[in-house]
């Protein structure tokens, strides 16, 4: 068992170069950070805005916030100005067919609405609603579990564990690990760890830095009370989902990438199981890496209500299964896939005249 331990470490530490800067891999590092930046244009965007509605507010243009929730649809232009008074800020125009269309902006200082009115009439209420961490809390884990877990996450374990055999395959260098005096398992498990280690740590600072951006634009006394209530165990639970989505999608595409000759095909049947996934029934839905992963977050984003009510229906039919259950599930699906691979790993044979 030493021995094998020791080669373990031997291959990890040949692989782990090579995994981290493979140029193959460059854009995965895109997948992991480009989320990040988009949630700090997102707080630049707050700040700005924020400070717009403070400055207008100081202009004593502010109305009060039980004056903006008064309005609704149909009320009249004259309607609106003797509750609300002049806006900040109004537009008009006129269409081809002699209708008037107009808006009018008005804020409260925390607050921003827009009121869209069609021939002196309101017609539609936008409104920009304060900017608060549940609010965000509730986006990021809409864009956590619907963008970087099902695709970020999945297409940067595709990227780097199908080149882990496939790579060297390609580049007719595999032969030197086969021929040296080392089993085909501990070749295997050492490919994996490094692989592991690579994505675990590239998607969790990727998934840290999100979360930093997104509190970036809160004061620090709501970010104290936020951490203080469960804010530092959704921060674990989030880079732990992290790490476990690495785990469970990396066993499934080292393996794709030593038996098939094409492991673009697998990864796409793959996606299509993990998308479906929503809407498959609930003793299907267990059969997937995705619906451990959900039930581990700690706040739990909805799909679109606007979808049809059957899919509607559909896609609530299994409950979420404990911590403890999860990550036993993903645990064994993770084993049993490794499993096969050391299985087919004892077979690998290498022609590259045909690959």
């Amino acid at each position: 068992m030493g021995k094998w331990i020791s080669q373990v470490q031997t291959v990890i530490g040949l692989e782990i170069r090579k995994t981290f800067f493979s140029r193959r891999g460059l854009w995965v590092y895109l997948l992991a950070f480009a989320p990040a930046l988009l949630w700090f244009v997102h707080s630049l965007d707050a700040i700005r805005e924020q400070a717009r509605w403070r400055e207008l507010a100081n202009q004593e243009k502010k109305v009060s916030s039980a004056a903006l929730r008064s309005i609704t649809e149909g009320m009249t232009k004259e309607e609106v100005e003797a509750k609300l008074g002049e806006p900040y800020a109004k537009m008009a125009r006129v269409t081809r067919r002699g209708d008037e269309i107009s808006s009018y902006r008005y804020t409260d200082g925390e607050s921003d609405v827009i009121l869209v009115m069609f021939n002196g009439k309101i017609g539609n209420v936008i409104r920009a609603e304060p900017f608060t961490i549940s609010r965000d809390s509730l986006n990021f884990a809409t864009v956590f579990q619907f963008f970087y877990l099902r695709f970020a996450i999945f297409f940067g374990c595709v990227g780097i564990f199908t080149n882990l055999f496939r790579a060297e395959m390609l580049e007719k260098s595999l032969h030197f690990y086969l021929l040296s005096p080392i089993r085909r398992e501990v070749l295997l498990v050492g490919k994996y760890l490094a692989g592991l280690i690579a994505t675990v740590t590239i998607f969790t600072v990727g998934t840290a830095l999100q979360l930093l951006a997104v509190a970036w634009h809160f004061q620090a006394d709501e970010l104290n009370q936020y951490l203080a209530n469960g804010g530092w165990g959704e921060v674990g639970a989030y880079l732990g989902v992290t790490a476990l989505a690495c785990l469970g999608y990396g066993s499934v595409f080292l393996t794709a990438g030593m038996v098939f000759r094409n492991p673009i095909i697998p990864a796409v049947v793959v996606l299509q199981w993990e998308l479906a996934n929503l809407f498959l029934p609930g003793f299907l839905k267990k059969i997937s890496v995705i619906f451990y992963l959900q039930s581990l977050c700690p706040v739990v984003a909805q799909p679109d209500q606007d979808i049809p009510i059957p899919l509607r229906i559909l896609s609530s039919a299994a409950e979420p299964v404990g911590a403890v259950a999860a990550i036993t599930g993903l645990a064994i699906v993770t084993l049993a896939v490794l499993a096969f691979a050391a299985n087919q790993a004892r077979k690998l044979e290498i022609n590259y005249s045909t690959d």
